[in-house]
């Protein structure tokens, strides 16, 4: 019988979703003209739907955005290539990318420009590593693990750089960065850490709350770095832990034997879900608490152009 449940915090939305979701919904009151968003804003069904509920259209690529039509690119940013398309589409862009995505992609260009090999730290595919790759692509090698490190080589061993995707695990990309330095110990790295705070502070929440909880939920998307990340880090702190997309998700056969549940949602993943989540122990007689690690209070200013309006 479930007794307790346990809700993290800081959990659910960062700075940089809550901008990218308000710049969609500021550009729906603003104009009246069709509005396309490149990609998913940001990965969750949700979110997405939501939106598309109230007339956004999203596309996967800009050759089905009409010329000269208003496009919004999504929270985890885009490659150089991606803009050269739009401006050959005249396409009135507003980018709705993280800031601390962006300043991943200043760091690239950084590197590249001072002659740096840049091993990027990553997850193959991923619409932020795609981005990010973009901005020096003949300096850029991606790698996921610690193998990878191993046999990676790169021309000038003593002219390398890293940065990371910033949703990865925590305690992966120490490993990998431990490996890099052991193999390049003249590698540089970004002045301050990629991994965003957000991403930090969830992973920090659930590894205490591992230590309350037999059974960790997750509320995210499969797509979601971040929420996967979460998964994890339960896992590898002895709570049992799986990844639910609403309240619907939720397996009987985990509820066997497991008294405390704790909850938490990544940085994607609407509050309403969570809350969802709650009810739906409340209603089996269970009492809700709070483990608060960490307040957060950061904020991103929107774009220029909505600031006006």
């Amino acid at each position: 019988m479930i007794e307790r449940v346990i809700l993290a915090s800081p959990r659910g939305f960062c700075a940089g979703v809550v901008r990218a979701i308000d710049i969609v919904k500021i550009a729906l009151d603003v104009y009246n003209d069709p509005l396309f968003v490149r990609k998913e804003i940001v990965h969750n069904p949700h979110v997405v739907e939501e939106l598309r509920q109230r007339g956004v259209i999203f596309v996967e690529e800009l050759d089905e955005v009409p010329a000269g039509q208003r496009v919004i690119f999504s929270a985890h940013g885009v490659s150089p290539e991606v803009w050269k398309r739009a401006k050959a589409k005249n396409l009135d862009v507003i980018d709705a990318t993280c800031p601390l995505v962006t300043k991943v992609h200043m760091e690239a260009k950084r590197f590249a420009r001072q002659g740096f090999t840049i091993v990027l730290i990553g997850h193959p595919g991923h619409e932020e590593v795609e981005g990010t790759m973009g901005e020096a692509p003949a300096h850029m090698r991606l790698v996921s693990s610690v193998a990878d490190v191993e046999s990676l080589e790169v021309e000038d061993p003593k002219k390398v750089a890293y940065l990371t995707q910033t949703t990865l695990s925590l305690n992966d990309t120490n490993q990998i960065v431990a490996a890099l330095r052991r193999k390049f110990p003249e590698i540089q790295g970004p002045p301050s850490a990629d991994i965003c705070y957000a991403t930090q502070n969830r992973q920090e929440a659930v590894k205490e709350l591992a230590g309350f909880a037999d059974l960790i939920l997750v509320v995210g998307a499969k797509n979601s770095s971040n929420s996967n990340r979460l998964v994890e880090e339960a896992l590898q702190n002895g709570a049992g832990s799986f990844l639910i997309s609403d309240v619907r998700s939720i397996r009987e056969e985990w509820l066997n034997g497991v008294r405390v549940v704790g909850v938490t949602s990544g940085a994607s993943a609407p509050e309403r879900l969570v809350q969802e989540v709650v009810s739906f122990f409340k209603a089996r007689g269970a009492a809700v608490e709070n483990l608060e690690t960490r307040e957060e209070n950061v904020q991103f200013a929107l774009p220029v152009s909505l600031r006006l309006n």
